[in-house]
């Protein structure tokens, strides 16, 4: 049956169609993710040497969805929904007992205000942290990183304890990201602790400079209260609450970008843990797509009568094949008080979509 179409229901038909796709047009879903892989010898101070291949020591293997939703008069709904796996055997978070939407859940508006998020997204501290040094948020091979965050749960994190409580990310929480003021811009974040051996909140902020080849950062975080990755509050007997504080700058000169950062864990428990870090490094172009990257970590962990050191150096070459695919090569040399160097090996592809 064919219906005729009316000259007189043409405005009609015309209205509902630029309609619909001015509602395509006014929220926009993107799938995103990165995987990392490398394989070589890995080997923390004071641990076992294993060859094998790994998942996300570049960068953490991820994959996102997000969206944005355009509301009228500059403002906009948006969400993002992002699971860390392992791309080496296939399963779900960034190790055993990790949630599954561990990077980020969270919904929120933005507009001339700034951006305001519930849910869970990572921490101001986190986010200083990876801007400023040459390996960003890699895990397995920035000093800075490892040193702050990795809580590698073998025989030598049993010695030093890697102190910062409370995950790189915070769920049940509040984020709120000011505009930026010519350079400069902030963020802060509230959790709640929600009960249990958690007594929280966790609150935390970082102040932001970007101007030129110059860049800085100072940020703050308060935790009682512990996430799903991370050290638990429960390796410190008598936990009460813990305090960190970080500066970061950077200054890129062209033929040289120099990183540094310095900061203070102090855990308040029946122990009193101080630990203080600091790391410097450097980003050397070679040519159009390569890049020599190098830092060095140290961090002083003073727990009563016991001190304890961490060294970390990293040398690797980074070379990008396009604007989403990049090889890699690194060196690591992990140490610690009393026990055994590590000496890491890798070579890695990461690949961006």
């Amino acid at each position: 049956m064919q219906i005729p179409f009316h000259a007189g229901r043409r405005p009609a038909a015309l209205a509902l169609l630029l309609g619909l796709a001015g509602m395509a047009q006014a929220q926009s879903v993107s799938i995103y993710g990165l995987l990392d892989l490398s394989a070589g010898q890995f080997q923390n101070a004071g641990e076992a040497k294993l060859k094998r291949v790994e998942s996300g020591r570049m960068a953490t293997s991820y994959i996102g969805f997000s969206g944005a939703e355009d509301l009228g008069g500059g403002l906009k709904a948006t969400f993002a929904l992002e699971s860390f796996f392992l791309a080496d055997v296939g399963t779900a978070g960034r190790f055993g007992p990790d949630v599954f939407w561990a990077r980020s859940a969270n919904v929120g508006l933005s507009g001339a205000f700034g951006t305001l998020r519930a849910g869970r997204a990572g921490t101001p501290l986190f986010v200083s942290t990876l801007l400023f040094n040459p390996f960003g948020d890699s895990f397995g091979f920035s000093p800075a990183i490892r040193q702050w965050y990795n809580n590698n749960k073998g025989p030598g994190n049993a010695v030093f304890q890697t102190p910062l409580i409370g995950d790189s990310g915070w769920g049940n929480a509040i984020f709120y990201g000011t505009p930026k003021f010519g350079g400069l811009s902030a963020n802060i974040a509230v959790a709640a602790g929600e009960g249990g051996v958690n007594k929280g909140p966790n609150y935390g902020g970082n102040v932001l400079y970007f101007a030129g080849p110059f860049s800085a950062t100072v940020a703050y975080q308060h935790v009682e209260a512990n996430g799903p990755g991370g050290n638990s509050l429960t390796n410190f007997a008598g936990f009460d609450h813990q305090t960190a504080w970080q500066l970061g700058a950077a200054y890129d000169f062209g033929m040289a970008k120099l990183f540094g950062q310095y900061g203070q864990i102090e855990t308040d428990a029946t122990t009193e843990v101080k630990t203080k870090t600091v790391q410097i490094g450097a980003s050397i172009p070679v040519g159009p797509a390569g890049a020599v990257l190098a830092s060095y970590g140290e961090s002083k962990r003073d727990a009563g009568a016991v001190e304890r050191n961490n060294k970390t150096l990293t040398v690797g070459y980074d070379h990008n094949l396009s604007k989403r695919t990049d090889v890699y090569a690194i060196y690591l040399q992990d140490k610690l008080t009393d026990v055994k160097t590590g000496n890491t090996y890798a070579v890695g592809l990461r690949h961006k979509f």
